[in-house]
């Protein structure tokens, strides 16, 4: 059986391919979901993905986690840089977390220079746009089988 893996992308990421993409890129989100899915099963991991735009909803899809997988990948958004909840509810989670970002956080406005998330993830990834996903993927990859090889 595959490890699992959980990728959640929060508010507004379900306008990737429209939304300022100069910033986030061209691919959709279903571009997006369908390689995260494609390289999963490249590495020997199940793979799903979700997106919401709502705090309680992400936050609900961690807690449901902690039971069904081995790994979570999350951008949170614009919530990475004011939620307290989703930290909280990260903090809960026992498996590996990668936070990701499509841009380069630390390049951008002021506010988005802080993560709250940052404090609970394992890694961070950003800037690299979906190649981060992928590279995340690979690297959840290689820290489970270094764990069952242990």
């Amino acid at each position: 059986m595959s490890p699992a893996v959980l990728v959640i992308n929060g508010p507004n990421l379900n306008l990737l391919g429209l939304r300022e993409p100069a910033v986030y890129g061209r691919e959709t989100l279903a571009d997006l979901d369908a390689a995260c899915i494609a390289e999963g099963e490249a590495v020997g991991l199940a793979v799903s993905c979700r997106q919401s735009n709502h705090e309680g909803e992400l936050i609900d899809w961690i807690h449901g986690a902690r039971e069904t997988t081995d790994a979570l990948l999350i951008n949170a958004g614009a919530y990475s840089h004011t939620s307290q909840a989703i930290p909280d509810a990260l903090r809960a989670y026992a498996g590996m977390i990668v936070e990701l970002h499509l841009s380069n956080i630390y390049a951008r406005e002021p506010f988005r220079h802080h993560s709250h998330i940052s404090a609970t993830a394992t890694a961070v990834i950003c800037g690299l746009g979906s190649a981060g996903y992928r590279l995340a993927l690979r690297a959840v990859a290689e820290r489970l089988a270094s764990l069952r090889n242990a």
